[in-house]
């Protein structure tokens, strides 16, 4: 078919204004216009099937709207994109040779460009055209391909034969088998239950480096009880427990505790994730606060390798928040040596607040922090907020600023002893509108601790009752979570190239986080993360099922929309931040953004109308 609803100047107007053509000049944009066809299609019809082979060509939608359908299942399989006018498609089997089989399917009448595949490729090749193809955070069906962590079962990744040896071997005979049986661990079985473990860094470590003799019966120098898993645990989660311990191998169980398998490190992680492993044995291992921050300046380069290899954006910023915990760790003992003698580990916490703390950190997160100490050592500690101002002048020199307003340990109102700490807490829910209640309680329920002693963090014990004991409190975290107005954008926001930018944290992500922490708190949790949040006020009916899978989602596009314009900010060695101009988005992630605002809109209008929310009780 090659009727045209489009005079060609029409059409090169047309290309002129979407990416990646918005540098082409005009005898390219003619050529391509030359060589095009314009295809109408009916309602359901199929545009192309790529699952049959791998046309030369690219689509442009004209007007009305396509869908990307993953190959197989009833109606053509998944819809995992949709693309409106502007948007093109048939780019990446173009460019990858295959591999990728997906329908594109009209979901109302349509009108198509039919372009040269080999007149497109040379636009790629262009500043502009690589940042497209960055930049785009369409979901996309690809090869399998090695990840750093997904969704499935730990017990679909366990395989081969487990090795377990009597407790009354000696290290000899265990290493034997461990050769034969060509694995870098043994279990145990212990006698009282469970199992230990022996790896081959353990017989570098404990037996080698410790001058013991490999005779040494092997229950001396095993870890026991060995860290497990039950085989439901899925292999994202799993990666995190053994990233957060620095364990490459983890023993998975069934239910009636009978040993299925042993993970290792490389069941879950590509090259990329393995090198948090490394980054954290390192930075573990820095003699001084010079080599810390050498390795430190490493710490944003996971995330992106992370991302650029497949990794979804949420499971790279949890990693990347882990690999900062054991960064600000090791920063704050290196700071306590330098001090001298002082209290000890168990006479106080650090706390890291805001997104790392919510295992949602972004190569553009600064570091918030506080200080819980002992009431017995009010004296003693009185020195830990200059320790925590030497720790942040290391983690500084790292790349990793402390939080612009203020939000660290180093400060009075973030470095309290324990009681103090719960007096505030009970203050703020006698009065939030106190001093600045609201904004501290927000700060300090999303806290973590990552040194030292957990019961140190009074805070949480305090705001678990607030549900039932304070329920004007809860209204006012609620009331202060709308009243952060979710910011659009006007169509000459879009059209103007040099201006219409938008803040993705400011103004579309933190509504989310704000809310999802007024959702925990009608649940009586405290500290997590934003969707696990947004699934426990779904439990209390604080919001609806569909209102808290509708928030998710949007979080979740979000995270990787920010993450998308982050790398590519690293990638021309600029500083990372949230501020995105509207009309430099895809037309896909500007109508993805567009209507994430609106839901997010739609569900605070709906948790403000609404009168049967426990916040608003």
């Amino acid at each position: 078919m090659t009727a045209s609803p489009a005079s060609a100047p029409e059409l090169v107007e047309f290309l002129r204004a979407h990416p990646p053509f918005q540098t082409a000049s005009d005898t390219e944009l003619l050529e391509l216009v030359a060589q095009s066809t314009v295809e109408p299609y009916p309602t359901g019809a199929v545009i192309a099937d790529f699952s049959r082979h791998v046309p030369d060509d690219i689509w442009m939608v004209l007007t009305g709207s396509v869908n990307l359908q993953e190959v197989g299942g009833a109606g053509g399989g998944q819809v995992f994109d949709t693309i409106g006018p502007g948007g093109i498609f048939g780019y990446v089997p173009m460019l990858t040779g295959g591999g990728v089989e997906f329908l594109a399917r009209a979901i109302e009448s349509t009108a198509v460009l039919r372009l040269r595949g080999e007149l497109v490729r040379a636009q790629f090749a262009k500043p502009a055209g690589l940042r497209f193809l960055a930049s785009s955070a369409a979901p996309t069906p690809q090869v399998p391909a090695a990840r750093a962590a997904d969704s499935r079962s730990v017990s679909e990744l366990v395989r081969g034969d487990v090795l377990i040896v009597d407790p009354g071997v000696s290290v000899r005979d265990a290493v034997v088998q461990m050769s034969e049986q060509r694995v870098s661990y043994a279990l145990i079985r212990l006698r009282e239950g469970g199992v230990g473990i022996f790896t081959d860094r353990d017989l570098r470590s404990r037996v080698v480096a410790a001058g013991l003799p490999v005779d040494v019966p092997i229950t001396e120098v095993m870890s026991a009880p060995a860290q497990t898993v039950t085989a439901d645990r899925t292999a994202e989660t799993v990666l995190f427990d053994m990233l957060e311990r620095g364990m490459r191998h983890m023993p998975v169980m069934s239910p009636r505790g009978e040993v299925l398998g042993v993970l290792e490190d490389v069941d879950l992680l590509a090259a990329s994730a393995r090198q948090s492993f490394v980054l954290r044995r390192a930075i573990a291992q820095a003699p001084d606060a010079a080599a810390l921050q050498r390795h430190g300046r490493e710490v944003t380069q996971i995330a992106v390798d992370l991302f650029r290899t497949g990794t979804k954006a949420s499971a790279a910023s949890s990693i990347s928040s882990i690999v900062l915990d054991a960064l600000v760790r090791k920063a704050l003992e290196l700071a306590l040596a330098e001090a001298g003698p002082g209290p000890t580990q168990d006479q106080f916490a650090w706390l890291t607040l805001g997104s790392i703390a919510r295992r949602e950190a972004m190569p553009s997160s600064d570091v918030d922090s506080a200080l819980s100490w002992s009431d017995s050592c009010d004296a003693e500690c009185a020195q830990l907020r200059s320790i925590a101002a030497r720790a942040h002048a290391i983690l500084d020199g790292c790349g990793l600023p402390a939080d612009s307003n203020g939000a660290i340990a180093s400060h009075k109102a973030f470095a309290r002893s324990a009681s103090d700490w719960v007096q505030a807490a009970e203050g703020w829910l006698d009065d939030p509108l106190r001093g600045k209640g609201l904004i501290l309680s927000s700060l300090l329920i999303d806290g973590r601790v990552v040194w030292g002693n957990r019961a140190l963090h009074t805070v949480p014990t305090v705001f678990r009752r607030m549900r039932d004991e304070h329920p004007n409190a809860l209204r006012l975290q609620l009331l202060d979570a709308l009243s952060g107005k979710v910011r659009a954008w006007s169509l000459r926001d879009v059209l103007s190239r040099r201006g219409g930018t938008f803040d993705l944290k400011t103004h579309a992500v933190t509504p989310i986080v704000n809310l999802a922490r007024w959702g925990g708190l009608t649940a009586d949790m405290t500290s997590a993360s934003t969707p696990a949040r947004l699934a426990a006020a779904a439990s209390t009916g604080a919001l609806t099922e569909r209102d808290s899978r509708t928030l998710t989602e949007v979080f979740v596009m979000l995270q990787r929309m920010r993450l998308t314009h982050q790398v590519e900010l690293i990638a021309d060695g600029r500083t990372p931040n949230d501020v995105v101009t509207v009309g430099d988005l895809s037309p896909l992630n500007r109508s993805l953004l567009g209507d994430g605002l609106r839901e997010i809109a739609a569900v605070q209008r709906r948790a403000r109308q609404s009168g049967t929310h426990p916040g608003l009780r």
